[in-house]
C-alpha cells in the first residue's frame, strides 16, 4: 500500500493555506508533518480523510481496497476526543466499533493497550483529559484499518501513556499500517520522515529519531 499526494492545496475561508505539497508513505512507513499555527497540519489531514475539499493537485492510494474510500481505509484521531459521556468507557468503545462495523471486536485488549481496562465501567464523564485521549485512542486497535491520520496525538498525555502510544504506533507499522501524524512533538517512533509545511510551499527533510 501506497499513498501519495501530488501538488495538493488547500484554501479555506478566501485564504490560500498551501499549495504544492506532495509526499509519499508506503505500507510500513510513518511522516509526522510539521509547521507552524495556520500553517495547515490539520487541514492536511483532513484532507486526506475527505473532510476537507481538496482545491489543487491530487491524492492517491495504492494497494488499497478497491471497492472503499480512502476514507473509508483510515482512522481520523483529532483534536477532540468524541465521546458519549453517560456511556462507560467499554460503552464508548463498544459503540465506535460497532459505527466502524465490527461489533463483535473484542474490546478487553484495545482497553488494555492504552492502560484502561481497569475502568471499563466508569462513565466517561469522570475521566480525565489524558485518560479521554487514551480512550480515543484505543479505537485504533479496536477497528482495524490501515491509515492512521493523527492530529497532535499526544496531546494532555503522560509520559507513560506517550510511551505506550509509541508501542501502538510501532506495532501498526510493523503490520503493514502507515501514519501521517501532525505534532509539535517527538514521536516514540524508531525513525519518521518528516514534512514541513510552511505558507504555500513545502520541504520535505530527515528524519526524526526517537
Amino acid at each position: 500500500m501506497r499513498l501519495s499526494a501530488s501538488d495538493l492545496a488547500c484554501r479555506r475561508g478566501g485564504r490560500d493555506v498551501f499549495a504544492g505539497v506532495s509526499f509519499s508513505v508506503a505500507a510500513g512507513e510513518g511522516m509526522t508533518i510539521r509547521g507552524r499555527n495556520g500553517a495547515g497540519k490539520s487541514s492536511l489531514l483532513r484532507m486526506v480523510v475527505g473532510l476537507v475539499h481538496i482545491a489543487a493537485g491530487r491524492l492517491d492510494l495504492e494497494g488499497g481496497d478497491p471497492e472503499l474510500t480512502l476514507g473509508e481505509q483510515a482512522h481520523y484521531l483529532g483534536h477532540q476526543d468524541a465521546l458519549k459521556p453517560s456511556l462507560s468507557v467499554g460503552e464508548n468503545l463498544r459503540f465506535w466499533s460497532a459505527f466502524f462495523g465490527t461489533s463483535s471486536a473484542d474490546i478487553t485488549e484495545p482497553l488494555a493497550a492504552v492502560g484502561l481496562d481497569a475502568l471499563i465501567d466508569l462513565p466517561a464523564a469522570y475521566l480525565s483529559a489524558g485518560q479521554r485521549r487514551r480512550l480515543s485512542i484505543a479505537r485504533l486497535v479496536a477497528v482495524k484499518r490501515p491509515i492512521w491520520l493523527l492530529d497532535e496525538p499526544t496531546s494532555t498525555l503522560d509520559a507513560a501513556a506517550q510511551a505506550r502510544l509509541g508501542e501502538i504506533m510501532r506495532a501498526h507499522l510493523a503490520a503493514g499500517g502507515l501514519i501521517l501524524a501532525a505534532t509539535h512533538s517527538m514521536l516514540e517512533l524508531d525513525s519518521a520522515r518528516v514534512l514541513q509545511l510552511d505558507q504555500a510551499s513545502f520541504l520535505q527533510v530527515g528524519k526524526e529519531q526517537a
